[in-house]
């Protein structure tokens, strides 16, 4: 790890950069994840349900942005 200041450091050092591919292969893991443990809820979990199905409509719609972006170019 760099001993520079954050402000200092690139993104570039770091390696951290995604291709679309990944990030979209990535958000397709989280959405299973998710879809696992949101039919692990039992009814009096009502609320945890909600903001699980609220969490898989952002994540298809940014996995859905990703695949739309891909065919525009």
């Amino acid at each position: 790890m760099s001993r520079r200041p954050e402000s200092e450091r690139s993104d570039w050092t770091d390696l951290d950069l995604l291709t679309r591919e990944e990030a979209h292969g990535r958000l397709l893991a989280e959405i299973a994840e998710t879809d696992v443990r949101l039919a692990g809820l039992g009814a009096s979990d009502e609320a945890e349900r909600e903001l699980l199905r609220s969490r898989l409509r952002a994540l298809r719609a940014a996995a859905d942005d990703l695949t739309d972006h891909a065919k525009k170019d």
